[in-house]
């Protein structure tokens, strides 16, 4: 477990260049401000001026088309609504996030159809659909696989229009990857009209947040635009002596280039900071089976502990029209991270605690790191007749690189510890050595893609894609697995094929096909590392959209299966890594989705989602993995009251435990909130978490760490 990582106090040219651009937002918006004697309404602010030369009307069309009309590429890499798509795909759009009180991106995701969220340490997170760990996160279509699955820290959700869940193997998004899915998170991006929001939450645990969010029309001819989001969060925690500060920034430029041209530039960055962190989770089990019972606060970390996380990005994007109705579309991406920790992590020789909750020891860490990522991508995409009709295709290039590197330091030594719970102050922060590089490694994928939607008659589509990838790998293993890659090279080529048939214009039944691959960074007993394993989706299911396409319901019979899964076998105490062995891996199950509006104030999203997961033996495997979960979102507007509008969140989960490790029996948890209306502009809302203050374990993958009791926050909403 080793949390790679680095903070550093000077300005990198990414910042510098951040910068930059905010101040040049923020000039952009005053100066065009000064610039309108007169306010300008939506439609004038978006219109054409005019003056001697009248403006063309194509530019406008176009570029108020791109802003409104904006569509998921989905599982496909192309423009297809979500119910044309052959595959999975859920939604969680800003405003259910909004009403629920959803800034960080954990609490989001577990409302997800099918997606479990293992929260097992404070700052690092798994994710698993469909039996399998997520292996990629995508901001705006576009990423790099997640080491080994974690993601570190949480992102804020308010700088997002939504999150994206597709489920099932993505080779045409990525080349690498597994059978599970990908979470796809939309940046906010600049509309056609000025406005905004500005929002104050205060919370239990001492939560404080303010969060603004402004468009502004930049040229009176409505061809720019600019978006400026940012939200600040301090709030302790209900675990002993946690505490995070994060602060997250967007700022994107968008217009106009010439007649046919459009250029969008962007930057985000956040900023988030740990006090008294937990690495590691808890140990609960006793020789006997028993679990032990503690309180919802208990924590292994030390007070001096930290763990701060910096990541920051710049991207551009160029989409020319071509004739013919195709497009050529640039992008550009580059992103930076540093860490920085000081950790404690509390374990077990055994993997016991003796039944004076003793047999504990610590071991203290502390790292830094930094990473690298560039992504380039150019695609061409458009629209084109044979055999009398007319289909859909795109034709893509990317290059993605990433470097890593890992500082530790020297000093640790591995205390007994007294019996558990402690306090934070039982370990004193030791006197840190010399710093060393641990591990330095770098990768690139080469991609070339394409994919067909192919109009076979008036009720039958085709979807065919292919994806080739060269990767190639260098330096240490992600991991520090103490095994160093020589320029490792895999190439790999991922089909997709798909099928749809219209029942009605609101109804059809689909079928699809697709693997992928992913390179491995785990290693055997013999310290080799594994090969790269094979993931296979296929699925079966029907789609509709009811109440004059305001409702859609999905309903997926799926087979996932990942062959030569590196699968954890053991702990080497020598080497004080765990080691693995591959395994074949089937899951199989059904999904079910509604989502959408079911009357005109009253919106629903529920899915529900039951499988079996089997290893190579044709036994179950993976049992913290729940077999059945349920997710439950409703909201309503009070005929009585029409100012207020209430609603509630369901989680329910099937048992899961680990063996010799936690278990967790099945559980609901409800959330619930109501909004009132001050005025037209400003709006009152009450959060409640957990409303019937539900103990139980939040994940038992590694270890375990106790829930969320209940909570609430009280936030005031102001339209601007």
């Amino acid at each position: 477990m080793n949390p790679r990582l680095a903070l550093s106090a000077t300005p990198t040219p990414l910042a510098l260049a951040a910068r930059i651009l905010a101040s040049s937002l923020i000039a952009g918006v005053g100066s065009s401000a000064l610039a309108q004697t007169t306010p300008a309404s939506p439609e004038s602010a978006a219109a054409p001026a005019t003056s001697a030369v009248t403006l063309p009307e194509l530019p406008t069309v176009v570029i108020k088309a791109r802003r409104e009309n904006r569509v998921s590429k989905g599982a496909t890499n192309l423009p297809m609504e979500v119910k044309d798509t052959p595959q999975s795909i859920s939604t969680l759009d800003q405003e259910t996030l909004r009403n629920f009180g959803i800034n960080d991106a954990n609490d989001a995701l577990r409302y997800g159809t099918g997606l479990t969220v293992d929260e097992w340490e404070t700052n690092r997170t798994s994710f698993s659909s469909r039996g399998f760990d997520v292996m990629l996160t995508q901001i705006d279509g576009l990423g790099m696989t997640n080491n080994w699955g974690i993601a570190e820290s949480q992102l804020d959700t308010f700088l997002f229009e939504k999150i994206e869940l597709i489920r099932g193997a993505n080779g045409l998004l990525t080349g690498v990857g597994n059978a599970s899915g990908t979470i796809n998170y939309v940046r906010k991006r600049p509309t056609n009209k000025d406005g905004g929001e500005a929002q104050l939450t205060v919370g239990s645990f001492g939560q404080k947040r303010v969060a603004l969010d402004v468009n502004k029309v930049l040229t009176q001819d409505g061809l720019w635009a600019s978006r400026l989001v940012v939200a600040h969060d301090d709030k302790d925690s209900y675990l002993r002596a946690l505490g995070t500060e994060r602060t997250a920034f967007s700022g994107i430029v968008e217009g106009q280039i010439g007649v046919n041209g459009v250029l969008t530039l962007g930057l985000t960055y956040q900023d988030s900071k740990q006090r008294s962190p937990m690495w590691g989770s808890l140990t609960l089990p006793y020789a006997d089976g028993s679990l032990a019972e503690f309180d919802v606060s208990a924590s292994t970390s030390q007070d001096w502990t930290l763990w701060n996380n910096r990541r920051q990005s710049v991207f551009a994007e160029y989409a020319h029209t071509l004739p013919n109705h195709w497009e050529a579309k640039l992008t550009l991406n580059h992103s930076e991270g540093k860490d920085a920790n000081k950790l404690f992590y509390a374990y077990s020789f055994t993997g016991f605690l003796n039944n004076d909750n003793t047999g504990l020891n610590g071991w203290p860490y502390r790292s830094e790191g930094s990473s690298s990522d560039d992504n380039i991508d150019a695609n061409l995409s458009g629209k084109f007749k044979a055999f009398g009709r007319q289909h859909d295709a795109v034709f893509g290039l990317n290059h993605s690189k990433q470097k890593t590197k890992t500082w530790t330091y020297e000093g640790a030594t591995f205390p007994v510890l007294p019996a558990f719970p402690y306090a934070g102050d039982v370990f004193p922060e030791p006197v840190w050595g010399a710093k060393r590089v641990a591990s330095e490694g770098n990768q690139s994928i080469t991609r070339l893609y394409a994919a067909s939607r192919l109009q076979l008659s008036d009720q039958v589509k085709g979807i065919v894609g292919i994806n080739a990838i060269n990767l190639k790998r260098d330096g240490t293993s992600i991991y520090s697995s103490g095994v160093n890659l020589d320029n490792e090279t895999t190439k790999k080529a991922s089909p997709y094929v798909g099928v749809t048939y219209d029942f009605t214009p609101n109804a059809l039944a689909y079928a699809s096909y697709s693997d992928i691959f992913q390179a491995q960074d785990q290693v055997d007993i013999n310290g080799t590392i594994l090969k790269p394993m094979r993931g296979v989706n296929t699925e079966v299911g029907v789609k509709a959209e009811w109440l004059d396409r305001k409702l859609m319901t999905s309903f997926a019979v799926f087979g996932a299966q990942q062959k030569g899964l590196a699968t954890q076998a053991g702990f080497d105490p020598v080497a004080q890594q765990y080691y693995f062995e591959p395994k074949d891996v089937k899951a199989r199950g059904v999904e079910i989705e509604v989502s959408g509006r079911v009357a005109k104030d009253t919106q629903l999203t529920a899915g529900f989602t039951t499988m079996s997961l089997k290893g190579p033996d044709g036994q179950d495997i993976y049992e913290w993995v729940p077999r059945r979960t349920l997710k439950l979102l409703a909201d309503t507007r009070l005929g009585a009251l029409p100012g207020l509008r209430v609603g509630a969140g369901v989680r329910w989960q099937s048992d899961v435990a680990k063996t010799k490790g936690a278990r967790q029996d099945a559980f609901t948890l409800v959330d619930a909130f109501a909004a009132y209306a001050l005025t037209d502009k400003a709006t009152l809302r009450l959060n409640v978490r957990n409303l019937f203050d539900k103990k139980h374990i939040r994940s038992v993958t590694y270890g375990a760490i106790y829930g969320a009791p209940r909570n609430a926050a009280l936030t005031l909403e102001y339209k601007l």
